[in-house]
C-alpha cells in the first residue's frame, strides 16, 4: 500500500493512493479457527458463520417489505455496528507494539476476510491518540450492492447500510470515541463507486439524524412493552410456577421443578437429592414460594455445620440451665419455623439422638426443648436434602430406617450442571447481573468462545463452581470489555483442548494436527520424519530465519542461531544464500 506520511507535531497524516487494494492478512489469520467436527467457527473468541448471500439478499427485501426502507436501514445499520464492535475489541487487544495504522487496518482485513467486500483506503488522517480522525474508503465488490441488484434494484440513496455500521463501529471502538461513517456515493443508487466518509461523529451537521439510526427503535420498544404485557398475564395465570432466582429450561430441571411444585400444597415431607452445588437450597426455596405457606418463615440449617452437641439445641431449642452455657431460654429452628417451612440440608450428618427427635417430631407434629419436659405442638413444613445415598447411610449404621422411610416418602432428584448444560447460559447470565450489580461494575457478556468453553467443562461443583468462576471472571475483566477464555480459566477450571481446524499461510483449511506447536528437539524429529522432511530443508530454513529476525545482519543472525559468524557464513554459502 503506497502512503505518505507527514508529522506535524501530534498529527499524523496518512495519504492512501488509489487503486492500492492489497491488504496484509497475516495479521488477521491466526485469529480464525474452523472446528469441522463441531461445525463452528471462530473469530478469535467470537463465533462467526458464513452465510449465503441470496439468503440474506431475501430476506432483506422480506424485512424491507414489512418494516419499511427506514427502518430497515436503521438495522442493517446497527447489526453492522455491533459486529464493528466486535472487531474493534479484537484490534485493540492486537500486539502491543503495533502501530495505530496498522490497528487500524485490521478492520478492512477482517472485512475482506468475512468475503463482504474489498475496503480500499483512499485517504487516512490519523493523530497518534487517533485525533484528529478523518476517513475515506471505496467499497469494492460491496456484497449489499449485488443483493440490491438482484432483489431491490436500483435505490434512491446509498444501500451499503451494513458496511456503513460496521465501519462506525468498528472505529468508534478502537478509537474509544464516537465516529460515523456515511455513504457519500453508491453503485446501488446508480454511482460509479461505493465510497465511504468517516470523521468524528459531531463534525457531521446531519449527526442527530445519523445518531437515531443505531438507538432502539420505537418498533421494539412496542413490542418490548407488549411482551410484558404478555409476560403479566403469565405470571398471574401461574404464579406458583415463576419462582424468583429459580433458573433454567433444560428438560431435567423442569422435571425436577414439576415434581417439587406439586407437593407444594401438600403436607408431606420432601427429600431433595443431590450433588454438592446442584441449588437444593434454591429448589426448596422455590417449593416454599409455591405453596400456600409462602408468606410464612422459611428457615434454612446446614446440619453438616453445627457441632454434634449442639444440634438438639439448636433444632429444638433450650431451657435455661440445661448445660453448661445455656443462660438463657430460647426457641429452636422448629418453633421459628412455625406455619412455614424448615430445609434441613445434609440431614445425613445428624445425630443418632437428633434422628429420634426428628422422627417424633414427623410422626406426631410436637417435640420438647432440651431440658424441658413441656410438649409443644408445631405445624411445620419439612424439606430436607442430602448429597450422599442414604440407604447406605441405613446399611452402614449411621441412619435410622424408620427416619429414611418417612423421609423419602416423595424424593426429588435434583439434575447435575453436566446434566442440563442448555441452562449455562442462562446462568452464565443470571450471575453476572447479580456480581454486576454488586461490584458496580459493568461488562458486555463472556465470549462466544468463553461461553463455549463452559458449556464443555465437566462442572464436579456443579452450580456453585460456575457462580465462582463467573464472579472471578467478572472481577479480573475490564470494564465495558468482554470476559474472554482467559479470564475464566483458574484454579478450578483447566484448559480444554481446542481441535478443529485453522487458516494455514496461504489461506487454506488446514487441520491444527497439521500446525501442531513444537516445542521440543523430540518433537521438530517425529514433525521432519511425519513430513519427509531432509536436514537440508531444516537447516536452510533455520538459516533464512535468522537473517530475517537478524534485519539481514549476519552476525546478529549468527548470534540467533547459537554459531560463531565464519561457522554461520559458511552455512549461507554452502546453501546458495546470498546476503
Amino acid at each position: 500500500m503506497n502512503q505518505a506520511v507527514h508529522n506535524d507535531n501530534k498529527k499524523v497524516s496518512y495519504a492512501m493512493s488509489t487503486g492500492s487494494t492489497e491488504l496484509n492478512v497475516d495479521e488477521v489469520m491466526p485469529h480464525i479457527t474452523f472446528s469441522g467436527s463441531e461445525g463452528k467457527v471462530w473469530l478469535n473468541e467470537q463465533r462467526v458463520m458464513l452465510f449465503s448471500q441470496a439468503a440474506l439478499g431475501k430476506f432483506r427485501r422480506e424485512v424491507l417489505e414489512t418494516i419499511g426502507l427506514q427502518r430497515t436501514k436503521a438495522f442493517f445499520l446497527r447489526l453492522g455496528y455491533q459486529l464493528g464492535m466486535l472487531d474493534g475489541e479484537l484490534a485493540r487487544a492486537s500486539k502491543a507494539n503495533s502501530t495505530l495504522l496498522e490497528r487500524f487496518m485490521i478492520g478492512p482485513e477482517l472485512h475482506a476476510l468475512r468475503g463482504m467486500v474489498l475496503p480500499e483506503i483512499q485517504k487516512l488522517e490519523l493523530g497518534e491518540t487517533g485525533e484528529p480522525f478523518h476517513c475515506q474508503v471505496r467499497w469494492n465488490n460491496s456484497y449489499e450492492v449485488e443483493i440490491s441488484q438482484v432483489e431491490l434494484g436500483l435505490l434512491d440513496e446509498p444501500g451499503c447500510w451494513n458496511l456503513v455500521g460496521y465501519a462506525s463501529g468498528y472505529s468508534s471502538t478502537l478509537m474509544q470515541k464516537e465516529i460515523f461513517f456515511q455513504e457519500v456515493s453508491c453503485i446501488a443508487c446508480g454511482h460509479e463507486h461505493c465510497i465511504g466518509v468517516g470523521k468524528d461523529a459531531k463534525e457531521w451537521d446531519n449527526y442527530e439524524e445519523i445518531k437515531s439510526y443505531y438507538e432502539k427503535d420505537p418498533l421494539l420498544d412496542e413490542l418490548l412493552e407488549l411482551q410484558t404485557h404478555v409476560n403479566a398475564l403469565k405470571d398471574s395465570l401461574m404464579e406458583r410456577d415463576t419462582l424468583a432466582h429459580v433458573v433454567g429450561e433444560s428438560k431435567p430441571f423442569k422435571n425436577a421443578l414439576k415434581m417439587v411444585t406439586r407437593a407444594s400444597d401438600s403436607k408431606v415431607s420432601v427429600l431433595l437429592l443431590g450433588e454438592t452445588g446442584v441449588g437444593k437450597e434454591v429448589m426448596a426455596r422455590a417449593l416454599h414460594q409455591s405453596s400456600d405457606r409462602a408468606d410464612k418463615p422459611f428457615i434454612a440449617v446446614n446440619c453438616a455445620a453445627i457441632p454434634p452437641d449442639l444440634i438438639e439445641a439448636e433444632l429444638f431449642g433450650v431451657v435455661k440451665g440445661a448445660f453448661t452455657g445455656a443462660n438463657t431460654s430460647r426457641p429452636g429452628r422448629f418453633e421459628r419455623a412455625d406455619t412455614g417451612t424448615l430445609f434441613l440440608d445434609e440431614v445425613v450428618e445428624l445425630t443418632p439422638r437428633a434422628q429420634a427427635s426428628l422422627l417424633r417430631v414427623l410422626q406426631e407434629q410436637e417435640f420438647e426443648r432440651v431440658g424441658d419436659n413441656i410438649v409443644r405442638k408445631i405445624d411445620v413444613r419439612l424439606v430436607a436434602a442430602t448429597n450422599e445415598d442414604l440407604s447406605d447411610a441405613v446399611t452402614a449404621g449411621r441412619f435410622r430406617s424408620d427416619l429414611y422411610y418417612r423421609l423419602s416418602a416423595f424424593p426429588v432428584r435434583i439434575p447435575s450442571l453436566r446434566e442440563r448444560k442448555d441452562d449455562i447460559p442462562l446462568f452464565v447470565d443470571f450471575f453476572l447481573k447479580k456480581y454486576q450489580a454488586l461490584y458496580g461494575k459493568k461488562v458486555r457478556g463472556v465470549s462466544d468462545k468463553g461461553l463455549e468453553m463452559l458449556r464443555t467443562y465437566h462442572w464436579p461443583g456443579n452450580i456453585r463452581e460456575l457462580e465462582n468462576v463467573i464472579e472471578r471472571a467478572l472481577i479480573l475483566a475490564e470494564t465495558g470489555g468482554y470476559i474472554s477464555m482467559d479470564l475464566i480459566l483458574g484454579p478450578s477450571v483447566p484448559a480444554l483442548a481446542d481441535g478443529g481446524h485453522a487458516l494455514d499461510a496461504d489461506g487454506l483449511l488446514t487441520s491444527h494436527d497439521q500446525q501442531t506447536m513444537i516445542k521440543s528437539t523430540k518433537d521438530i524429529a517425529s514433525y521432519m520424519l511425519d513430513n519427509e522432511l531432509g536436514l537440508d530443508d531444516l537447516e536452510k530454513t533455520l538459516l533464512l530465519k535468522a537473517l530475517e529476525r537478524g534485519n539481514g545482519k549476519v552476525s546478529k543472525a549468527a548470534r540467533l542461531a547459537g554459531m560463531t559468524r565464519p561457522a554461520f557464513a559458511y552455512r549461507l554459502k554452502k546453501n546458495g544464500i546470498d546476503v
